[in-house]
């Protein structure tokens, strides 16, 4: 039975198949932003809580289901992914010179049930962005950064937002990996 990863992230995607993990790619049926309204807990509960909203969401008999997902907080105010370029704009505007908190959550279902799940946590000191940096960025950027809740790419030109960065890459990068890749491996998915 196939590994199915719910998520239409193309990065997720790549981690996964790069680490030697083939998975069936269905898009979670979830409403994201009604999750986010009702959700009264902080960054990294919320990235838990639809990460297995995600996995949970996927109707599948027998087959385990991946959910994940990423939250972004800047000064307790918490990010949600640009609606258009004017919006990343303004993101980036907010972040500047600022401390970004990161959470990535991965989460694995079966049959209704989650078997396991995971948070992960990563911080980025974002530099000082002038508006004419802002723009040039956005203008090579755009869209590819449009699914990303803090507006970068760490694969892309995301590195040239940052002065430092504590975190692990994959967590970063929207998947906590590793931990992801040993509870697969409890599971029989992958090679021990």
């Amino acid at each position: 039975m196939p590994l199915i990863l719910a998520s239409t992230s193309p990065i997720r995607q790549h981690l996964l198949r790069q680490a030697g993990v083939e998975v069936l790619v269905l898009p979670p049926r979830i409403d994201e932003e009604r999750v986010k309204q009702a959700h009264a807990g902080d960054a990294p509960s919320l990235a838990l809580h639809l990460a297995e909203a995600k996995a949970l969401s996927v109707d599948a008999p027998g087959a385990l289901v991946i959910g994940s997902d990423s939250t972004l907080s800047v000064d307790g105010r918490l990010f949600s992914k640009p609606r258009d370029r004017a919006d990343a704009a303004r993101h980036l505007a907010a972040f500047s010179g600022r401390e970004m908190l990161l959470s990535s959550a991965v989460a694995l279902a079966r049959d209704g049930r989650i078997e396991w799940s995971h948070v992960d946590r990563a911080t980025l000191k974002v530099r000082t962005l002038s508006p004419a940096f802002i723009d040039a960025y956005l203008d090579a950027e755009w869209p590819d950064v449009a699914y990303c809740v803090g507006v970068f790419r760490m694969e892309g030109r995301g590195a040239s937002l940052f002065d430092a960065v504590e975190g692990s890459h994959f967590t970063i990068l929207g998947l906590p990996l590793l931990p992801l890749l040993g509870a697969l491996r409890e599971r029989g998915e992958v090679a021990a």
